[in-house]
């Protein structure tokens, strides 16, 4: 695997909305120390992308963070 693949990945992982579980905390997902500054810049831009098109999908107009954060405040 190059490094641009891995990176690839790493930024990926990132701008996706699934974070390890923890109790009551806010946790940045692991691959985001792995990043640079460069590298955090462009997840940061797929996530607000992808959470557009996630509101534009779901019946709600949610994301999935903004269906995860509803689930944690309701106690699921």
């Amino acid at each position: 695997m190059t490094e641009e693949h891995d990176e690839e990945n790493l930024i990926e992982q990132v701008a996706g909305a699934w974070r390890p579980p923890v109790r009551d905390a806010l946790r940045y997902h692991p691959a985001w120390h792995d990043l640079d500054a460069a590298g955090r810049q462009q997840a940061f831009d797929l996530a607000k992308t992808l959470r557009t098109v996630e509101s534009a999908l779901d019946p709600d107009g949610l994301s999935t963070t903004a269906r995860a954060v509803l689930a944690k405040v309701e106690g699921r």
